[in-house]
């Protein structure tokens, strides 16, 4: 499990005029709700969010909130807001993690080897799927998920249902969805066309002219 931390501050003020004093003073508005708690205003220093976000996973890395009430909060981002033409990050939602509380995480997945069908069939390797949605336990959130595609061959794709998830995680996308195939190789023919006799233009005849011509 790929774990981060990151040092916020509660906010009493609401609104967009808050909001934009301390994007003025260099901080994020952000929330953090669940565990039957009321959504908390908090705000996040806006450099060291952008600096831990550039280094992780935000969908599946757990985030311990620091300088709460209670003390190293582990949260996941739920969801990150930017602004739609200068793209800076103006608003961030967390989630409170409970141990033996199921969440929703998307995990990226890690193909591994070399498929069958590429080196014996010269087939071309298809990653369908870059991630999956799994509902697990947050102790149990893997970094990514290996996929062993050495033995795949053409027609034999990997499947939702082929992958190995952590104890307890169950998968939300559909079982027999294709996360991974190796494709036939192109084969390049060349398609003669035979001229149309019927509507061929005929030939010009070229005649000598007369004298008085």
């Amino acid at each position: 499990m790929a774990t981060a931390s990151l040092a916020a501050e509660l906010r009493n003020e609401t609104g967009k005029g808050a909001a934009r004093k301390l994007r003025a003073a260099g901080r994020v508005p952000a929330v953090i709700y669940g565990h039957n708690r009321e959504p908390q205003g908090l705000s996040v220093n806006a450099r060291e969010l952008n600096r831990l976000l550039e280094h992780i996973a935000a969908g599946s890395t757990v985030v311990e909130l620091g300088g709460l009430a209670a003390a190293g909060t582990r949260t996941l981002i739920r969801e990150i807001q930017r602004h739609p033409l200068k793209r800076h990050i103006v608003h961030v939602d967390f989630q409170e993690l409970v141990a033996g509380e199921k969440v929703s995480v998307s995990c990226p997945l890690v193909f591994v080897g070399t498929p069958l069908g590429v080196r014996e069939q010269g087939g071309l390797a298809e990653e369908i799927m870059r991630q999956v949605q799994i509902s697990v336990d947050p102790a149990n959130i893997p970094n990514h998920i290996d996929v062993d595609v050495s033995g795949v061959t053409i027609g034999h794709p990997v499947h939702v249902s082929d992958l190995k998830l952590p104890e307890g995680a169950v998968a939300l996308e559909e079982a027999n969805a294709t996360v991974f195939a190796v494709a036939a190789p192109r084969t390049h023919e060349e398609t003669v066309v035979a001229p149309d006799t019927a509507t061929a233009a005929e030939p010009e005849v070229i005649r000598a002219k007369k004298p008085e011509e």
